[in-house]
Parts: C-alpha cells; sequence; structure tokens
C-alpha cells in the first residue's frame, strides 16, 4: 500500500487510516475499558441475544446500515469487547443431566495453593465456571456431571487433597434462570445513578 512519487514511497491515505483506527482501538484495549454510544450498546444487546443474526437483521435494531453494524461488530471484537461467539448446548441433551454449584475451601490461602487449584479447575471439562471469592469460601464452582456416581468420581479426583480443607455441594434442581447476557444499562444516563 504504498505510493512512489518523487524518489520516495509513502503510505497511501487509506492505509494510514485503517492503521489509525487500529492503533486507537489496540490503545482502548490496552486500557481495558471502551465508551459505547447508544449504537454499540444496541448492537451489543442484540449480539448477546443471537450472534448469528445477519447485517441487515442488525440494521433493524441497531438504527444504522447493515455495513454499518458489521463494521461496529468487528471493531468491538478486536477491542476485546466481545469476548467470543460460541453455541449454548442442552445439558439434557448431550447427557449433562447433573448440575452442581460446589463452594470449595482451601486448607491454606497461599498463591500457590491458589494458583494450582485454579489451574486444576481451568483443565478440568466438567467445570463450566470457576470463581475465585471473597467469604468463608475460597471458590465457587458450577459444573455438570452425567449421574450423582460421575459428580462422586470428580470429587475423588479434585476435592480429596491435602489442599482443599472441605467442599459443599448444591444439586440444582431445576434452572430457574440461565444467562450470558451482560446488561448494559439505558446509555450515559446509568454512569450518574
Amino acid at each position: 500500500m504504498t505510493r512512489s512519487g518523487a524518489g520516495r514511497s509513502q503510505k497511501c491515505p487509506v492505509a494510514r487510516g485503517k492503521l489509525a483506527k487500529m492503533r486507537h482501538w489496540r490503545s482502548i484495549r490496552a486500557r481495558g475499558s471502551v465508551e459505547l454510544d447508544d449504537f454499540d450498546r444496541r448492537l451489543l444487546d442484540a449480539l448477546q441475544t443471537d450472534s448469528r443474526r445477519t447485517g441487515e437483521e442488525l440494521a433493524a435494531v441497531v438504527g444504522l446500515s447493515a455495513a454499518a453494524c458489521l463494521r461496529r461488530a468487528q471493531r468491538l471484537r478486536e477491542a476485546g469487547v466481545i469476548e467470543r461467539e460460541v453455541a449454548l448446548l442442552s445439558p439434557d441433551a448431550v447427557g449433562r443431566r447433573l448440575t452442581m454449584i460446589v463452594l470449595v475451601t482451601l486448607e491454606r490461602e497461599q498463591p500457590d495453593v491458589v494458583d494450582a487449584f485454579k489451574r486444576q479447575m481451568q483443565q478440568a471439562p466438567e467445570v463450566m465456571q470457576c470463581f475465585y471469592v471473597t467469604g468463608a469460601s475460597d471458590f465457587v464452582l458450577l459444573l455438570t456431571a452425567d449421574d450423582m456416581a460421575d459428580y462422586e468420581e470428580f470429587t475423588q479426583r479434585y476435592f480429596f487433597q491435602k489442599s482443599v480443607r472441605r467442599f459443599d455441594s448444591f444439586a440444582v434442581m431445576s434452572r430457574v434462570k440461565f444467562g450470558t447476557a451482560i446488561p448494559l444499562g439505558d446509555g450515559p444516563a446509568r454512569n450518574s445513578r
């Protein structure tokens, strides 16, 4: 994307513009916070509901052209606002009929012990979510199992070791609400409350 002229090469204006945008979004990503306007919020709300919507469908919801919506979505991906897009599976349909919420308390809350447990949970395919928390317990886990025998096998592998003081298990009887969408509020007014 260079032009030769008068013995030297220059970047073309289009490339300079794209490079400036890339630098801008990289700097926003490095700061960890992105200013979202109302169009961004409507776009993100729509994508959180169904990320397979077409540009035309997004345009109808957001109020911009299809191309503008797709450009904004790409920019939000590059900035790290949209971390990833995944398919949500029905646990029953794939044989994971038991969902457990587990509170785990470690024997000692030392950095090496905590880090080792974090690594174990990150590698355990049964663990869908793992949170390192404040309070009486050190971790809260959300995991699935085929049945109680499968869950008991999981506990034998991970909870009956020196580093775990105790764990409390709660079997989910019904999924009253399950969501992955992050509420974005009504725009700038939400920051003043």
